[in-house]
This record gives structure tokens, sequence and C-alpha cells, in this order.
């Protein structure tokens, strides 16, 4: 039997449509109103064979945080493209990468021993 499972996202913007808010709940993967300072979603257009995509930030999300936001993302996206693919070599450099990313915005990586 299928199963239906639903992740909710609501955002609160300010008078310039500026997220003051992001809270987020997941039943399946025990989240239950959230709050989260960004998100990036991405989806697969099966028809476009396109990818479609929402960046979202709050007003009190600072660069710093941005920047391990984006690094820590980067490595997750890794993860799951070899899951995905089983392609090693590949995910390697992007690892890789993400360890430079990490030197070049000052912030520790965990596979820079930082």
């Amino acid at each position: 039997m299928d199963k239906t499972s639903q992740i909710n996202i609501e955002v609160t913007t300010n008078e310039n449509n500026v997220p003051k808010q992001i809270i987020w709940s997941a039943e399946d993967g025990g989240v239950d109103n959230a709050e989260a300072k960004a998100i990036i979603l991405a989806l697969w257009d099966k028809k476009e064979e396109n990818a479609m995509r929402i960046d979202l930030w709050n007003d009190q999300m600072t660069v710093d945080e941005m920047k391990k936001f984006f690094h820590q993302t980067l490595l997750t996206m890794a993860d799951s493209f070899e899951r995905a693919t089983g392609e090693k070599n590949i995910t390697e450099d992007l690892r890789d990468y993400c360890i430079h990313f990490a030197d070049k915005m000052g912030i520790s990586s965990p596979f820079s021993g930082n």
C-alpha cells in the first residue's frame, strides 16, 4: 500500500517580502514546527528536465552562518549524489572543493582538520 507523507514549510515575511521566520514540519522525520534560518529546496521538473529551486533566508541570518550553510549543503549534496549514482571519483572531487571552499571562507571543514 502506498503512503503519503508531507513536509510543510511556513514562511512569514515582512512588509518588503523578506522572510522573517521559517518554520517547518515533517511528521515522518519527527520534526514539528522547527525554526530554520534558511532553506534551499530543489525539485526536478520531469517534463522540462530542469531543476527548480527556492532559496530563502531570514533577516537574522548572518554572513558567517550563510557560509557554513552553503559549505554543509555542498557536502550533503556530495553524499546524496554518491548514494544516488555510486560515482565515487567525482564526489571525492566535490569534497575536495568543499575543503577549498571552507579554507577560502575561513570556516572549518570536517575533511580539512580545521
